[in-house]
């Protein structure tokens, strides 16, 4: 898997050039590389402060951010690392809070890849191996690390039970089947259950486990996986429940917490919270408290994940929402927000993805569709998506043609398109 990236710092651009020439051969898979990489760096991720490792098909990165924000609303300082970047490759690594600086960015990605260049490496393990170097020599009290993908075979999986604080994994689907179901032998065919293996992967002996509850096949593997690993399981639905109404009721062995409901939009964000909690609160390394829980919450902030734009040069004033979600999961999630009301939908998505996996459940909202390319890759036309979807070269063309009658408009389907709205529209993460 390749990934893009441009920069307006000289020197940053230069070894992103380096970056991008980078290829994975097809059908490697393994730790071996980000294994000897790393250890030419001297080993950097067994020198972490405690780290918090989150897998999952949908909402991991959401989880990662209310990790973050209840961590700092504890007073804690924190590294994360996430991925893909919307807008700037900095969003990768942010250190203690900050987003990395260009100047440290440039001498850091030429410090990897002259250490590891002549190992093939990827893109994303050049990545994850400069974030862990600079993790281990900055001060902080708590990592925050979202796996690229998958977990078994993730380059983050490289992380050791010393480091680990507490794993967690978030909603799953399917995505990514290309590298994720391939045949093997002695792991499970079913689509299902082979994701959650895939993902429960990152299980490690001693580190506690909290999960979502899923269907019996993938709930299977997970409790399978953990028993494997020696991880303590922390499960919806047995070790903790998680109830919303006016509030977020909490349930774990530790008593029932009211908490607020999150601020980001959507009520999968509520589950996707509720997970940071019980990864937070079957460890016992980094004690956060309730109210540290109920401010993270309402601070957490996620961008391109239902997202309405600020007015701005792209958005004007209207009503747009904004969504990199392109699979069939947030395909039901966008359904279930808009349900009842009429939109005009932009759509955007690589080639690989299925359209019908957000068009479908967004039929009976859609009074006109757009499609645009999503930039720097290969994208899905608008004949192969509907009959009466009209394709337009740009974001700025086809907002322009969709008339201003008060419906609130939604751009969808690639976190990469989703890049380049923000970036259009002055709304870079920081």
């Amino acid at each position: 898997m390749r990934d893009f990236a441009r920069s307006d710092h000289p020197r940053v651009q230069a070894q992103l050039d380096r970056l991008g020439r980078l290829s994975v051969p097809d059908g490697r898979l393994g730790l071996e590389t980000i294994h000897v990489l790393l250890d030419r760096l001297g080993n950097p991720h067994r020198a972490l402060p405690p780290v918090f490792h989150v897998a999952g098909t949908n909402g991991k990165g959401s989880t990662c951010a209310f990790l973050r924000a209840m961590l700092e609303a504890q007073g804690y300082s924190v590294h994360v690392t996430t991925s893909p970047h919307l807008v700037r490759y900095n969003e990768r690594i942010r250190l203690a809070g900050k987003l990395i600086g260009d100047e440290r960015l440039a001498s850091l990605l030429s410090e990897v890849l002259d250490a590891g260049e002549d190992l093939g490496p990827s893109f994303f393990e050049v990545t994850i191996a400069a974030a862990f170097l600079d993790f281990a020599r900055i001060p902080a009290d708590a990592c925050v690390v979202e796996v690229g993908l998958g977990g078994r075979y993730d380059a983050t999986n490289v992380l050791e039970p010393a480091v680990l604080a507490a794993c967690g994994i978030a909603a799953l689907g399917i995505d990514h089947e290309r590298f994720l179901l391939a045949p093997e032998d002695g792991v499970p065919s079913d689509p299902v259950a082979r994701i959650a293996f895939e993902k429960a992967g990152i299980a490690k002996a001693g580190v506690p486990l909290a999960c979502l509850s899923y269907p019996q096949a993938a709930q299977q593997e997970i409790e399978a996986a953990a028993a494997r690993a020696g991880a303590p399981l922390s499960a919806r639905g047995a070790e903790w429940a998680a109830e919303t109404g006016r509030h977020l009721f909490y349930r774990d062995a530790e008593g029932e917490l009211a908490l607020p409901l999150p601020s980001l939009p959507g009520a999968h964000q509520a589950v996707n919270a509720s997970l940071a909690i019980a990864m937070l609160r079957a460890q016992d390394v980094l004690p956060v408290t309730p109210h540290a829980l109920a401010q993270g919450i309402e601070q957490a902030a996620w961008p391109a994940r239902l997202q309405r734009l600020a007015p701005g040069p792209l958005a004007g004033h209207r009503e747009i929402w904004l969504d990199g979600g392109h699979n069939a999961d947030a395909g039901r999630m966008l359904g279930t927000h808009f349900a009842g009301q009429q939109l005009h939908l932009v759509l955007g998505m690589l080639d690989a993805k299925d359209p019908a996996a957000l068009v479908d459940p967004l039929a009976p909202m859609i009074t006109s569709l757009a499609v645009v390319p999503v930039p720097g890759h290969d994208w899905h036309p608008a004949e192969a998506i509907a009959p009466s979807a009209r394709f337009f070269p740009d974001i700025v063309n086809a907002l322009a043609a969709i008339p201003e009658d008060g419906l609130p408009v939604l751009i969808a389907g690639s976190l990469y398109l989703a890049g380049d709205v923000l970036r259009r529209n002055g709304e870079a993460p920081e």
